[in-house]
């Protein structure tokens, strides 16, 4: 059963198309892969589940509701949770406290740091984030200022933050990028893991190693439009992805 269905999406840029007639359906409780070169559209098209671009034209619809004309933290209620590029976490903050701040605003609808003193002992909110931390393997550094993590911690932390929400749909735009092979097979295991509680994966990412060892499904991307799309065995020996990915190389 469809979670995500992307149809007919365009958006330009003055005079660059960066989506050209996008159309994506994610089955839930799958992970799905969207790969392609640098400047394909993926983060574009990224940008569109999550109300920080509008498409020109087109529709993308969340769980039977559509993401449209909505403001970023109405689609984190509809329970649509992103791992960015570059980890957006709370550097001055403790890890505890980084996952309590998502935690709250899940389900308070919205936070606000002034009202933090009040709310910041509160023992369920609390105890849920130090559950998270555990998940991803974070617990012994509860107390440790965020800024003091590893990029790797800093990536296991952000995920933390957004399975504290209970999110349907986990957005993950590069989770391993900058990682060690060490710490990439680490996220790896523990994405692996997550897909224990049937959430729904969509997954931008370059390293092949990382998406074929998670994707169930495969779109391949290229100048803004989806060339290809099926299950990883038949994306390898493809040849228009082999030579729009690749150039020719073999994935």
């Amino acid at each position: 059963m469809g979670i995500l269905s992307v149809k007919g999406v365009n958006k330009r840029f003055g005079g660059l198309k960066a989506l050209n007639d996008v159309n994506i359906d994610v089955e839930a409780g799958t992970v799905h892969a969207i790969i392609g070169p640098n400047g394909a559209g993926k983060s574009t098209l990224l940008n569109c589940f999550v109300g920080r671009l509008e498409p020109d034209t087109g529709t993308v619809d969340f769980d039977g509701a559509s993401l449209l004309n909505r403001q970023p933290h109405e689609i984190n209620q509809l329970g649509v949770s992103r791992v960015f590029q570059t980890p957006e976490i709370f550097g001055d903050l403790t890890l505890v406290e980084n996952v309590m701040i998502p935690a709250l605003a899940k389900r308070d609808g919205a936070f606000s740091i002034n009202a933090w003193s009040a709310v910041a002992a509160e023992k369920d909110i609390v105890d849920r984030a130090m559950a998270m931390l555990e998940d991803v393997d974070l617990g012994s550094k509860a107390d440790v200022t965020a800024n003091e993590l590893s990029r790797g911690d800093k990536r296991r932390l952000e995920l933390a933050m957004c399975l504290v929400q209970d999110p349907k749909l986990l957005l993950l735009d590069e989770p391993t990028a900058g990682m060690s092979r060490a710490d990439t097979n680490k996220t790896i295991d523990l994405l692996k893991k997550i897909g224990e509680r049937g959430i729904t994966k969509i997954v931008i990412e370059h390293d092949m190693h990382v998406v074929f060892s998670l994707a169930s499904k495969i779109s391949v991307m290229a100048q803004g439009t989806v060339i290809a799309e099926g299950k990883p065995e038949d994306i390898k020996g493809d040849p228009r992805v082999q030579e729009a990915y690749l150039g020719g190389a073999h994935l």
